[in-house]
């Protein structure tokens, strides 16, 4: 194992140690299903396209969940072809299914936090903020049931902020001609 994975595990092991929990156990799977394929972010886009007032907000959030999946799913994962966690120690027990595609980087990060900073650069802030909370916990679920290693979450909240910024960047410039 590299440095950065050893560093990694000795994460994941301490918020396996620490934080382990029967609650937790059973709150994490069902977080950790919310951003699968992105169902959340994309029904909080089919709503707000729904509205006159929410639709641009809406489709840019699509566009940049497209953008992450391309980006991140598509194309670094399988460039990096990262193992996961759980394919290499059986330290944790599996609270869901074991995925199999690769580890780098987190998809329900990335496709969280693609959605998540649309919605907080082009609604009110307090209106943003719970879909930041959301985005967070989707994150930190993927440690919790084993499945990413702290740098795959990193690596996606890089790739979905990455992926965000480019398309409002687009979005802005397209609205100006």
């Amino acid at each position: 194992m590299d440095c950065i994975t050893n560093i990694d595990f000795t994460v994941l092991n301490w918020l396996h140690d620490t934080l382990s929990c029967r609650f937790l156990d059973s709150v994490m799977p069902v977080i950790t299903k919310l951003g699968s394929k992105g169902i959340i972010w994309l029904a909080v886009a089919f709503v707000m396209m729904c509205t006159r007032k929410y639709r641009k907000c809406g489709i840019l959030m699509v566009i940049s969940l497209i953008a992450g999946v391309v980006i991140g799913n598509l194309f670094l994962k399988n460039i990096i072809a990262r193992p996961r966690p759980c394919w290499i120690s059986e330290d944790f027990p599996m609270l869901i299914g074991v995925p199999g595609d690769y580890s780098f980087p987190s998809g329900h990060t990335c496709a969280s936090f693609a959605c998540t900073l649309v919605l907080y650069r082009i609604l009110p802030k307090k209106d943003g903020v719970p879909a930041v909370l959301l985005a967070a916990l989707i994150a930190f679920s993927r440690l919790y049931v084993g499945v990413h290693y702290p740098t795959d979450v990193l690596g996606g909240l890089a790739v979905g902020i990455f992926s965000s910024c480019l398309v409002l960047w687009i979005g802005k410039k397209r609205t100006k001609k």
